[in-house]
């Protein structure tokens, strides 16, 4: 059973890494995989071998949680957490401005003595009240071997704190009797504190708008539906009661009238309107991208999420709940954007040995400020470990791909593209040769042909016209350097035809399916990156053999099911657009990557004061190094958003 379900406590690769990792080792769970910026795992697992319950459980044991059963959906859930964060942030803020003021002495309250007590006092309730979750995270994942941000982030500020707290009561008789300067750094433990959950909720809002996508697909779907009859189809005037969508039924008989949205899939049992008294009109553009509304008689096909745009209609429920249309997509976007390309496995596999390795770093800085600069140096070597700690957190190297893949996956949706996962996304923008079969992929064959016997007489004009845009889709593959073949099992004369006025210069007539996947095989040995397009079942062997599988939603379900890409409707001219999301999105990981490293390398020997072996009175403090961590992680997310309104 596949199941997506939100995780709470997520804050960096490491976060996300630790939670795949212990799901992946759970019994009766086959695969599983997630997806920090979405904050979601997706599972697939064997309800007879492992409840949801035990693995919440499990997960609830190294720090985190599982959200399996709620009143409260995802998005209210998230909503409280964001206000709880605010919260925190204001009250964490408060608490280092006070501190800051006593320990400047803005704020007189007696002697050193008493400022340091009090700045304490007030510390400690800082770290409680605003910090608690870090640590109690931190210290489940210590039981389990694990570490994470959580844990750079408590050992930075309990290291900090305890320091400043022993200097309180013995700085003067441990340091200063032996004429050593010595200071409490109360302001940079809960500065770090500050710091840090202000850069998690400016991310929070900020990958809030990374998911604006998928949000406008589930803002499709309606709450209640005016049901008319159970299972009883009837044409009267009688008022339809209003109930939740989740009460519907198969069967049930349900009205909708113009602007109001179809509650489920189902087909029409009655349609009137102004124009007709046996029709309505549809607007389906959400779904399939056709721009025109759709006349829909009894016996059509609805889809959940539509709208009719003139007249009201009646229609007898067939698919509920999960398995509608639209959920399917839903469904399928939430799966993409929870996927991993592969370039994130190598990002994962960093984060893994992240932690311990600025563990390390930190140590080895501490104990050369003490071998270098002698033990008059302890409270600088402490200082200098605490900023690597800080400054190394890696949120920015974590949150780089998935927030770009999330915008680029959403984005393709917003153009009637579903991509179903971050693998087809990364091999679209490498593809260089298109293989696609001709009828029902790029004509559509005429409607109103009633002898299928004459056919073969007409002129293909009068038979299989170009889809919407075709040519120019063809054109602007050729202007994106990818060459494009078509074949067909027409006759040569149609084929021709066809590929002339689609500006294709390589195709073939008469080719049986078999044909279609030798041609994908001579390609790719030949070092090309293959895509195949096609509808039907005869395209299903080529379609599981190229590098790029792309169908067309309206062909057979075995074809939408093998391919990787589906364009919803019928114009052509999302191809280039979907190729075009693929390079921008791939261009876009690698800048927050190359952004997200050159951080790490240029700040962390900055923390550790390295200029001052070249003379140098240059360093970064902890309580800066929680800034640039901060603005770092929010840099990457900004820059992914930077997708959304590119040109495409």
């Amino acid at each position: 059973m596949l199941k997506t379900l939100p995780v709470i406590g997520m804050a960096c690769s490491a976060c996300s890494a630790n939670v795949e990792n212990k799901l992946n080792s759970i019994d009766g769970i086959s695969k599983a995989q997630v997806n920090l910026v979405g904050r979601t795992a997706l599972i697939d697992y064997d309800p007879s071998r492992v409840s949801l319950e035990e693995i919440k459980r499990q997960i609830s044991d190294i720090g985190y949680d599982l959200v399996i059963d709620s009143q409260q959906s995802a998005e209210q859930l998230e909503a409280l957490a964001m206000k709880r964060l605010r919260r925190m942030t204001v009250l964490a803020w408060c608490f280092s401005l006070l501190i800051m003021c006593i320990s400047m002495r803005w704020i007189n309250v007696g002697g050193v003595n008493a400022s340091n007590q009090l700045s304490l006092i007030l510390a400690a309730a800082c770290l409680v009240l605003c910090g608690r979750e870090f640590y109690v995270a931190a210290f489940k994942q210590l039981r389990h071997g694990t570490a994470s941000m959580d844990t750079l982030v408590t050992m930075s500020t309990a290291i900090a704190f305890l320091f400043s707290a022993f200097n309180t009561f013995w700085g003067e008789t441990t340091w200063g009797s032996r004429g050593m300067e010595w200071h409490t750094y109360f302001d940079a433990s809960t500065m770090i504190i500050a710091f840090v959950l202000t850069g998690r909720f400016l991310e929070e809002k900020a990958k809030d708008s990374t998911a604006s996508s998928l949000r406008q697909l589930m803002g499709m779907a309606p709450k209640t539906a005016r049901v008319v009859s159970k299972r009883i189809p009837t044409d009267g005037e009688d008022s339809p009661d209003q109930v939740p969508i989740s009460t519907l039924e198969k069967g049930d008989i349900v009205e909708v009238r113009a602007g109001e949205k179809i509650p489920v899939d189902g087909e029409v049992t009655w349609a009137s309107s102004f124009m007709t008294d046996d029709a309505a009109y549809v607007d389906e553009s959400m779904i399939t991208g056709e721009p025109t509304p759709a006349a829909k008689r009894v016996g059509d096909n609805l889809l959940a999420g539509t709208i009719p745009s003139q007249g009201r209609l009646r229609m007898r429920a067939r698919q509920i709940g999960e398995e509608t249309s639209l959920a399917q997509i839903i469904s399928m976007v939430q799966q993409a954007q929870s996927s991993k390309a592969p370039v994130q496995r190598l990002v994962d596999k960093a984060a893994g040995v992240f932690v311990p390795v600025v563990l390390t770093i930190a140590l080895l800085t501490f104990v050369l400020w003490l071998v270098f600069a002698g033990t008059q140096s302890l409270p600088q070597a402490i200082m200098s470990a605490v900023a690597v700690l800080v400054v190394a957190c890696p949120c920015a190297m974590g949150l780089a791909t998935p927030t770009a893949l999330m915008v680029g996956i959403g984005k393709a949706a917003e153009k009637q593209i579903l991509i179903k996962d971050a693998t087809a996304l990364e091999l679209l923008r490498k593809v260089n040769v298109l293989v696609t079969d001709k009828t029902g992929t790029l004509t559509i064959p005429n409607k109103d042909l009633v002898d299928f016997t004459a056919a073969d007489n007409l002129r293909p004009e009068q038979r299989e016209a170009l889809k919407p845009n075709a040519r120019e889709a063809i054109q602007a593959l050729h202007s994106q350097g990818i060459q494009v073949h078509m074949l067909s099992g027409d006759k040569d004369k149609a084929v021709s035809y066809w590929a002339d006025k689609a500006g294709i210069k390589h195709y073939k007539s008469g080719v049986l399916p078999i044909d279609k996947e030798t041609l994908v095989q001579q390609l790719q040995s030949q070092g090309k990156t293959v895509a195949m397009m096609g509808d039907g079942i005869n395209d299903t062997q080529a379609l599981s053999l190229a590098d790029v599988s792309i169908a067309i939603s309206t062909g057979t379900d075995v074809a939408i099911d093998v391919a990787q890409v589906t364009l919803m409707g019928n114009d052509l001219g999302n191809l280039p657009i979907a190729i075009n999301i693929s390079r921008k999105t791939v261009s876009m990981i690698w800048q927050n990557l190359f952004w997200a490293f050159i951080y790490n390398i240029v700040c962390l020997p900055l923390a550790a004061g390295l200029l001052h072996i070249f003379g140098i009175d240059f360093q970064i403090t902890p309580m800066w190094a929680a800034a640039l961590m901060a603005f770092s992680s929010l840099s990457v997310v900004l820059n992914s958003l930077r997708l959304k309104y590119k040109k495409l």
